[in-house]
């Protein structure tokens, strides 16, 4: 794994917050450049970078992880943030594959951190449900989710976080069967393309992350 972040205290914290885990930390960057030297270098499992990095502490971090995932798709990449800049990274979360965002102030488990590790690495997305939740708040104009009732919603938003059936079901207190029956429903719904539902379910959570963002009424 290598590690991005401008503040050393950061960057050195996660570092040895994973020192008993599976993961090893091949490298620490402080800006993009390091990074990208670091990645052609070891062409890590996993990134973990910051947003906002040298020199205008904008979007650098995510332009870097958008060249990352253009050169090596293969690589996790999990975007650590401190502020709410969800807009700013739709694209690269909208693959819906090894691809996360985690604000900062709500890691507070170490356990919650490498699970959400753990998920991106085996082919998953990780989405801070309090993005979620601030996306599903917005009112828009337009909603492709209208169809959708109130639960195939709910069960939409665990769906974006990353979540599994199972992991969907224990949340919501409801057998995975049901589970399924809404994932389904969702599905039908929806106006995606006519493919395997694995696939299906990407563009869900693409629709359902694209409905978030359409122009304000």
């Amino acid at each position: 794994m290598v590690i991005a972040d401008d503040d050393l205290l950061v960057r050195e914290g996660i570092a040895r917050l994973l020192e008993p885990s599976r993961f090893e930390v091949v490298g620490l960057a402080r800006d993009v450049t390091e990074l990208m030297q670091l990645v052609h270098e070891h062409a890590p499992e996993l990134v973990v970078v910051d947003i906002r990095m040298p020199p205008s502490h904008t979007t650098e971090g995510l332009e870097a992880a958008q060249r990352i995932r253009t050169e090596f798709p293969e690589i996790g990449i999990l975007v650590l943030s401190a502020h709410v800049e969800v807009h700013r990274a739709v694209d690269l979360l909208s693959e819906g594959r090894k691809v996360g965002y985690l604000l900062k102030s709500r890691v507070t488990e170490v356990g919650d951190f490498l699970e959400a590790l753990d998920r991106i690495a085996a082919g998953g997305s990780v989405i801070d449900p309090g993005l979620v939740k601030e996306l599903v708040a917005a009112r828009r104009v337009h909603d492709p989710l209208g169809d959708l009732t109130p639960r195939e919603r709910e069960v939409l938003q665990l769906m974006a976080e990353g979540r599994s059936n199972a992991g969907i079901a224990r949340r919501l207190w409801v057998s995975e069967g049901t589970v399924h029956k809404h994932v389904r429903s969702i599905l039908s719904k929806l106006p995606l393309s006519d493919t395997d539902d694995d696939h299906r379910r990407v563009l869900a959570v693409i629709t359902f992350l694209q409905a978030q963002y359409l122009p304000s009424s």
